[in-house]
């Protein structure tokens, strides 16, 4: 048996529509079918706009610059972001010249430590980039409570929990904008590609326009006309209104996306049968294992938790013997990392600590079946009831 990290989920449906796409259209760059995607993807989220871009990890960068540009932000002031996240929710904050704030995990969520955010707010924050991590939804509504009526902005970064919900209503949907990944090892791919949400008019017009260098003609027609009267001096076809990048997609990946999307949700409800017997074996090993059971949850991975972090890597090599992929809980503690270790002060990252050295996870999709969860429930017996 193979088990590994990531699975192909493109299917020969996928591939039969995409090549009657190329043999039938002429036009390859962002056009008709990129908008045809984010108009799907918006009736799925239930959302007012989405700009698709080429990743989650994009899509992340142009939210920040957006919104810094939406709300006047200054080079030094504060962005709150995890210790427990993919390098790209902090990245973006100090590539745009923000200060990162960290903030520890917890073992409710793996979300960040609400008592800790609550003591890091200042009058220098700006921004809190809440990351709802590994399928699970965050405590939307204590973040809210903890910003209360203060200038602060909420992003969202949904990239690792698609399709997960907060009393019936998608997570995405709870803050200005929020970011999603169509990456290969994610719920639904595009094979790369990433999405921003947003119910917010104006944070939506930045996004496409930076989505494209600044480019007046890349907004919808109907916002075009008093544009094109206001600068009626500029060839309007290259009037930048704004700075930006080049982060557009391209049709191919939109036929893609269009293709996967009608089937996300059942994707998601094997992902979560899937995670639900994984949890049922885990609780076998109350003494060894701390597990997680969130209410909305869209699972993404396996996670395992171990308490004694000494028999982390005597576990992973018995799975690994028997086929099973596995690496670190995202990145393990990212102040940890090089690049952001100055960053670190001891002690104040104690979940995020031990989450680094004693969680990791294996892969979880819809080609994971009970075949395979037996072989890991056999492993696990094997291994924890010595």
């Amino acid at each position: 048996m193979f088990w590994p990290l990531q699975e192909n989920i493109v299917g020969n449906d996928d591939l039969d529509l995409l090549v009657t796409f190329i043999r039938e259209t002429k036009r390859f760059t962002q056009f008709t079918k990129v908008r045809e995607f984010e108009t799907a993807y918006s009736e799925w989220m239930g959302c007012k706009h989405s700009v698709y871009v080429n990743s989650g990890s994009s899509a992340n960068l142009l939210m920040i610059y957006a919104a810094a540009e939406r709300y006047g932000w200054q080079p030094g002031d504060e962005v709150i972001v995890p210790a427990l996240t993919w390098p790209t929710t902090v990245t973006p904050v100090m590539q745009a010249g923000f200060t990162p704030v960290f903030v520890d995990a917890n073992l409710q969520d793996f979300a960040m430590d609400y008592d800790q955010l609550a003591a890091k707010i200042t009058d220098r924050t700006r921004a809190i980039f809440l990351v709802h991590i590994l399928g699970f939804p965050a405590d939307v509504a204590r973040v809210k409570q903890i910003i209360g009526d203060r200038d602060i902005v909420l992003l969202e970064d949904t990239c690792e929990t698609q399709g997960g919900t907060i009393d019936g209503v998608k997570v995405g949907n709870f803050g200005l904008g929020s970011s999603f990944s169509f990456y290969w090892g994610h719920h639904m791919t595009t094979v790369e590609g990433g999405m921003i949400c947003t119910n917010n008019e104006e944070f939506y017009k930045l996004n496409v326009l930076k989505r494209s260098h600044g480019l007046a003609r890349e907004l919808p027609a109907h916002y075009q006309e008093s544009i094109r009267q206001e600068h009626a001096d500029i060839d309007f076809q290259f009037l930048f209104l704004t700075d930006g990048f080049n982060f557009r997609n391209t049709e191919f990946n939109a036929v893609l996306g269009l293709s996967q999307l009608p089937k996300l949700d059942g994707f998601i409800e094997i992902r979560n049968r899937t995670y639900r017997r994984f949890l049922d074996i885990c609780r076998r090993y109350p003494d060894d294992l701390i597990t997680l059971d969130r209410p909305g949850m869209s699972s993404f991975v396996l996670p395992f938790v171990l308490k004694d972090g000494a028999k982390k890597k005597p576990f992973q090599a018995l799975i690994r013997e028997s086929g099973i992929e596995s690496r670190p809980l995202i990145s393990g503690n990212l102040l940890q990392q090089p690049f952001l270790k100055k960053y670190y002060v001891p002690g104040q990252y104690d979940v995020a600590d031990m989450l680094h050295r004693n969680a990791f996870y294996i892969g979880n999709n819809q080609f994971v079946n009970d075949e395979r969860l037996d072989v890991l429930d056999g492993l696990m017996r094997q291994f924890f009831d010595l």
